[in-house]
Formats: structure tokens, C-alpha cells, sequence
């Protein structure tokens, strides 16, 4: 699975189309802004195995809160809602109350419904984006995508119901290396946060989600197989709560 990637960024869409279809792995197309949408829907409308989000991103709440009425309007076209969330890093902090603005909009309208599931950007914003959960609990289920976190953060999430994607950028970091070790084997899911994410200088395509696999199965003491099996078992029961 890839639970978080910028089908519609990638500078040539045959790579990542062909890739997709190719490995065959479920993938999430996030979305940056609504009026994408609809485009990234007719790019992959052909993929079986692919799906498109909705989302409005923090970093561009600013400049795109214009976009929540037609957010609003989509809404109820998919069931995955994202990338969407707050950003609290130099640049973007002095928009944090558009960014409020936005992601409570969106998760207050999320509450109409019953299935969603969205997938979640936290950066230098942890706390703030658990308490807006923590305020709309009926919004759906949410997968916090690329969580950098205290210990403390990560339980306080998994309290929440929260999922986590996790990509082979990652493990680059030994701070995120850690934050992984600390997320329960349950509510793990991959993803590769491409085309923005790299490993080993290589942009990354679905396909790669893959190669967390071989890290899950030392740091879980789990065969391949067994990690496989778990993170099939993790997505089946994140598509069929409510």
C-alpha cells in the first residue's frame, strides 16, 4: 500500500501510472487543493487500486481558504479526506489561524458523515492537531502521515484511534526511526509521500513502500511474511470501521 502520494505532482505521470499499476498496491492520491481534485480523479480514473482524496493543504490555507466552498461541494464524493492539517514550521506559523480556520472547517464538515478517513500533516504542530481531533471526534478516522512526535504524543494519538504512515524517507532520520519503534504494530500503515520524498537521492515512486517492509521485519522480530500479513490486516480494519 503507499497511504499518502502526490499522484498529481509527479513531473512525469506515466512513471508513477505505470509504477502504480504495475505493483499493484493500493495507493492513496492525495490532493493539495479541491479544485485538483477532479483533475487527479480523471488521471487515475483507470486504476482499480487507486484512490483520490480530497484535501486543502496547511501550507497553502492561506492562499487557498477561497477553495472551502468547493471543498464543501466534493465533499461527499470521496471518502478520503486529505492532505490536510497544520504546519506550525518558519514560513507558514504567522498563517496558523488561516490554517485553524481551515482544518477545523474541514473537520466540523467531515462530521456530517460517517466513513471518512483522513490522512493528517503535523509538522511543529503535534499537540494543536490532536486537540482539533480531540474537538471533532466524529470526522473520521485519521491517519497522521510522516509523525514526528514525543513518545507521550504517539500514545496520546493512538488514544485518539489514529492510524500512522510511515515511508522509507523516514529512516533517514533517527528521530523518526524512534517515533516508529513507538507506534503500536496495529496501527501501522506505508506510505511514500512522493514525488517529495526521496531515499537514497531517488524520488519515490508507490512501489517503494515496499521497501519498509525488510526495516518493519528486524525492528518487529517478524518474518517478511508476517509483517505483510499485519499491514494487510492494519489496512482492512481502517477501510471497514465507521
Amino acid at each position: 500500500m503507499d497511504m499518502h502520494c502526490h499522484v498529481d505532482l509527479y513531473s512525469d505521470h506515466d512513471v508513477v501510472l505505470d509504477d502504480i499499476k504495475q505493483c499493484n498496491y493500493y495507493v492513496l492520491s492525495v490532493t493539495t487543493v479541491p479544485s485538483a481534485f477532479e483533475g487527479t480523479v480523471n488521471l487515475t480514473r483507470d486504476i482499480k487500486n487507486c484512490r483520490t482524496a480530497l484535501g486543502l493543504h496547511p501550507q497553502l490555507a492561506h492562499e487557498r481558504k477561497n477553495e472551502l466552498p468547493l471543498f464543501d461541494k466534493l465533499v461527499s464524493k470521496t471518502r478520503y479526506i486529505g492532505e490536510i492539517g497544520l504546519d506550525g514550521s518558519r514560513g507558514y506559523k504567522e498563517h496558523f489561524d488561516d490554517q485553524l480556520l481551515v482544518f477545523n472547517h474541514i473537520l466540523q464538515k467531515c462530521e456530517q458523515y460517517h466513513d471518512k478517513i483522513l490522512t493528517i500533516h503535523s509538522l511543529n504542530a503535534v499537540n494543536e492537531v490532536l486537540d482539533c481531533l480531540r474537538n471533532h471526534r466524529q470526522a473520521g478516522i485519521p491517519i497522521l502521515h510522516w509523525f514526528l512526535a514525543t513518545k507521550k504524543q504517539v500514545e496520546d494519538a493512538i488514544e485518539l484511534g489514529c492510524y500512522f504512515s510511515i515511508g522509507p524517507a523516514m529512516l533517514a532520520s533517527a528521530r523518526a526511526r524512534k517515533v516508529i519503534s513507538w507506534i503500536s504494530q496495529d496501527r501501522v500503515l506505508l506510505e511514500t509521500d512522493g514525488p517529495f520524498a526521496k531515499f537514497d537521492g531517488k524520488v519515490l515512486v508507490p512501489s517503494d513502500a515496499g521497501l519498509l517492509v525488510e526495516y518493519l521485519s528486524i525492528e518487529w522480530n517478524n518474518s517478511k511474511t508476517q509483517v505483510l500479513n499485519k499491514l494487510s490486516t492494519n489496512f482492512k480494519c481502517l477501510v471497514s470501521e465507521s
